[in-house]
């Protein structure tokens, strides 16, 4: 089988292959006004005829910029009568109590666009007030005329039944056949109404722009004769088909970054690391994630944008903390002459002011070139220049505002993002009580090498793993992604008490739909795990535990309750055995795995170099803490350097898509895979 994994960042688009039993790899600058020729230029440099390929795997913020940038569609809002609000007033709650500009979460459709319908279920699923389809096909031409683009349908415990949705759907859609058209129940069967609004409203939000992306891609992809399947990467470490994503491109928000947990996580358990921190700096942006036996964290609930002040999602996510951080950030001051970098990025176009285009503004890029830390003449294995001149150029304007020299500014910079990224480390480890001092930092993505040891000694990380490929592990991670389809339905009752029609009816309901999802995507078979959403009467917050079948809730319950009270006490360090258990959700997940094995076989093979290392050494004045005393630094070029390798630093190991920079008196080794292994000095 042969299968291509495509990466589109802010700045870079990265491909990683395999065919005929060989990786191969490119890394090309995106095109963000046709991100398909980035995609077409990757495999020309690659040197992969789409033609040949069996399946195309694609990553991309899309989704999450069109929310982050308020650039979706036009969208309305159908909600039960009476629950016009429920949207807007959102959470009564205020997370962020010492903020006097505090804002809640401003909705993206307004209240003049929300049009309340007159229907009503109960929480048991029973019609009270039954829809009138006549009301929908009067309200249509009125959402024609003001010019909606996308309607999010969300009734009130629609959960239960959705069959006015349904019917208010149809309607919709055979009044206006152009209109994106979202119903609550097709894409979150689960109870809190505000999340389910919100996360229904994302969906329309994103909708009309992420089809068009998704035609222009097949477009690319059918006009270079592929006859392939295209599959789209899930927020939830999965993937989907190109339809699923068109009809749920809420799914796809966090469709990048997560790709390369999943590689960081094959990294772990191959290197027997229980807890790992997995670490990608980009172009645009820096992502890092908690990783504990080689498994990135799942979360229910998750946020796009600012956490306390974002817009709601309520669909499974890795737990992902992302900081505007990348080398394509923008350096400049404040009015009081403050030195900041980000969350500005040049992207790929301008670009740095390195990269010889139009860019003028310093970013980090810019910086770390001046500090010696990057080769102009190496990077992306030579096939791009960077421009030394410009980039002094840039640095020494704002230099001058600061009033340092050029190489201090540079330092200044490169501090600054460190220790933003530092904060987004924290985030994943110390704020969740796990002592960073027990971790291993795994850096990759085309900058995070060159800046992981300075964040991992900023937080006393003591080790670093730089895996092969890190400026292209999040495509490479694609290839290890399974195909996954959650699947929730709510389900209120007493462990042990509710009924077992009911349990059995929500078994078989989950089951169905995830048999109805294989085939939907010409799918064979797949591995179906049920879990159950538990918590202690009382407590709102539940904890997923495994179920096999309805009795595990009805009847044979013991086992059942022995895990969620174990699970409870190692997760907050007590347990209630003697309290009764509410179930409040059933979860459906199913997976199909795809070339994880042969990809894994790939990372644990013996490094095999491709040359002479000793012949590829050369020297060069690096800057580490101080502006005005670069340090004559070692420099290898990481292909040539064979299995067992030991250097101390300062060093850069260089390669075609990254550099890995080790500080004075740390120490890296090549270990038998070809990863690179730097412990830290005195951490």
């Amino acid at each position: 089988m042969s299968i291509v994994g495509v990466d589109i960042g802010g700045t870079f688009t990265d491909l990683v292959g395999y065919r005929d039993g060989a990786i191969i790899t490119s890394k090309t600058s995106t095109v963000p006004a046709d991100p398909t020729e980035g995609i077409a230029a990757a495999l020309t440099l690659a040197g992969c005829d789409l033609a040949a390929m069996d399946e195309l795997i694609h990553g991309s913020t899309i989704a999450i910029n069109t929310v982050l940038e308020s650039k979706g569609a036009k969208t309305a809002l159908l909600t039960t009568q009476g629950m016009r609000d429920v949207y807007g007033v959102g959470r009564g709650n205020r997370p962020d109590a010492f903020n006097l500009f505090f804002h809640r979460p401003r909705p993206l459709v307004p209240r003049d666009l929300t049009f309340e319908i007159a229907e009503r279920m109960n929480a048991a699923g029973e019609a009270l007030v039954p829809l009138d389809p006549a009301e929908i096909a009067k309200l249509a031409p009125k959402l024609a005329a003001i010019g909606i683009e996308a309607v999010a349908v969300c009734f009130l415990h629609s959960y239960a039944n959705p069959a006015h949705e349904v019917l208010a759907g149809a309607v919709l859609r055979r009044e206006l056949p152009g209109l994106f058209v979202t119903l609550s129940h097709e894409i979150l069967r689960e109870f809190r109404e505000y999340e389910r609004t919100s996360t229904t409203v994302l969906n329309a939000f994103v909708g009309p722009r992420v089809s068009r992306y998704l035609s222009r891609l097949e477009g690319f992809a059918q006009n270079a004769r592929f006859g392939g399947q295209i599959a789209i990467m899930r927020s939830n470490g999965g993937t989907m088909s190109a339809g699923e994503a068109r009809r749920a491109p809420v799914a796809m928000m966090e469709s990048g970054p997560v790709a390369g947990m999943i590689g960081a996580g094959r990294i772990a358990q191959l290197l027997g690391i229980e807890r790992a921190i997995g670490f990608d700096m980009g172009g645009t942006t820096a992502k890092t994630s908690l990783i504990t036996g080689g498994i990135p964290p799942i979360e229910e609930g998750y946020v796009i944008g600012d956490a306390f002040t974002g817009q709601p999602m309520q669909l499974p996510v890795v737990d992902i903390v992302e900081v505007g951080a990348g080398g394509g950030s923008i350096a400049w001051c404040d009015d009081r002459g403050g030195l900041h970098v980000g969350p500005i990025s040049a992207g790929a176009d301008p670009g740095p002011a390195c990269y010889g285009r139009s860019g003028v503004e310093p970013t980090v890029t810019d910086a770390d070139l001046m500090l010696g830390r990057l080769n102009d003449a190496r990077f992306l294995g030579g096939h791009m220049r960077l421009d030394c001149a410009r980039a002094e150029a840039a640095l020494g304007k704002i230099g001058q505002k600061l009033g340092l020299d050029r190489m201090t500014a540079a330092l200044g910079v490169a501090t600054i993002v460190d220790s933003a990224m530092s904060l987004a480390v924290r985030a994943v480890s110390v704020k969740r009580g796990i002592d960073p001092r027990e971790t291993t930092l795994i850096a990759f993505g085309g900058a995070g090498p060159l800046h992981a040891v300075s964040i991992a000694r900023e937080i006393s990380i003591p080790r670093v793993v730089v895996p092969k490929l890190p400026g292209a592990f999040s495509a490479l991670g694609m290839l290890m992604a399974e195909w996954r389809q959650d699947f929730v339905r709510t389900l209120i009752g007493e462990l042990g008490k509710v009924g077992m029609q009911a349990a059995a009816t929500a078994f078989a309901e989950l089951r169905d739909a995830g048999q109805a999802a294989l085939a939907r995507d010409r799918l064979a078979a797949g591995e179906f795990n049920f879990a159950a959403d538990l918590r202690y009467r009382g407590q709102e917050h539940t904890i997923p535990i495994a179920v096999a079948n309805p009795q595990d809730l009805a009847t044979a319950t013991d086992e059942t309750r022995a895990r969620f009270d174990a699970q409870h006490d190692r997760r907050y360090g007590h347990a209630a055995p003697d309290q009764s258990i509410e179930i409040v959700n059933l979860r459906l997940v199913v997976i199909v795995p795809r070339l994880e094995d042969t990809i894994g076989r790939w990372l644990a093979q013996p490094w095999q170099p491709d040359g002479d290392g000793a012949a590829a050494e050369q020297h060069r004045a690096v800057v580490f803490e101080d502006g005005k005393r670069p340090v004559e630094t070692r420099i290898l070029w990481r292909p040539h350097l064979p299995a067992g390798s030991e250097m101390a630093g300062p060093a850069l190991i260089e390669e075609a898509n990254s550099t890995t920079l080790i500080g004075p008196g740390d120490r890296a080794t090549i270990d038998a895979y070809g990863n690179i292994v730097i412990t830290l000095k005195d951490v």
